[in-house]
């Protein structure tokens, strides 16, 4: 009786690690496949829209991201801004643009990854009220990144990170990096790995209003 008290022990505790193991498996399995899932490529205009606020520089390229401010996956995207702008053999006009809905409180969006934008040197920072600019380029996911050239043709659309959240080398850097050295880099776009800029919480305008610079 002992003995099969013993035995049955074993069998419940084997039966209880089986199924932890199998819950650490899955739970890894879904982290995993969530940080290497893309959010939704831009439907960037192949040309520069005339209807943008931001001026198009007629004499270097032009790099843009769009942003969510309180997307913990777009710290990377933002620290890989940095990288390539501390790399850039040609020092593009640079713009990070964080959303702002509209019926936000004000400031709403100046949040810690507004602050790490700000202290990239070259890089403009603006709030893009009711997400008008967002809505121009076509951009639904936090961290795109569209590089125009002087004459306004899109070079480059995609992400400049290599999964959610993760710094280090990656295709969309490089073949930004690449265009900017007058390189041929055999590619035009590459994943973009954020949140969604419009999340149920919010809502975008429909009316173009104005929107202040951070610098």
């Amino acid at each position: 009786m002992k003995l099969n008290a013993e035995i049955g022990k074993r069998v419940v505790w084997t039966v209880l690690g089986m199924l932890w193991l199998g819950g650490v498996v899955t739970g890894l399995g879904l982290l995993v496949g969530y940080d290497n899932r893309p959010g939704v490529a831009a439907q960037a205009p192949a040309a520069w829209p005339v209807e943008s606020r931001l001026v198009l520089d007629h004499e270097r390229p032009t790099l843009v991201m769009l942003a969510h401010p309180l997307c913990d996956c777009t710290r990377a995207s933002v620290a890989e801004f940095a990288e390539l702008m501390a790399r850039a053999a040609t020092q593009p006009k640079a713009y990070i643009l964080f959303i702002e809905p509209t019926g936000i409180r004000r400031d709403w969006e100046k949040t810690e990854l507004w602050r790490a934008a700000r202290a990239i040197p070259g890089v403009t920072v603006l709030r893009d009220s009711g997400s008008v600019e967002a809505d121009i380029f076509g951009v639904e996911t936090s961290g795109q990144t569209l590089l125009y050239d002087v004459d306004g043709r899109l070079l480059f659309s995609g992400g400049t990170t290599g999964a959610r959240g993760h710094v280090g080398d990656n295709e969309g850097r490089a073949t930004i990096l690449a265009l900017l050295d007058h390189e041929d880099p055999q590619k035009s776009a590459s994943s973009v790995f954020g949140c969604s800029l419009f999340g149920e919480q919010d809502v975008r305008g429909t009316q173009a209003t104005p929107y202040a610079s951070a610098n």
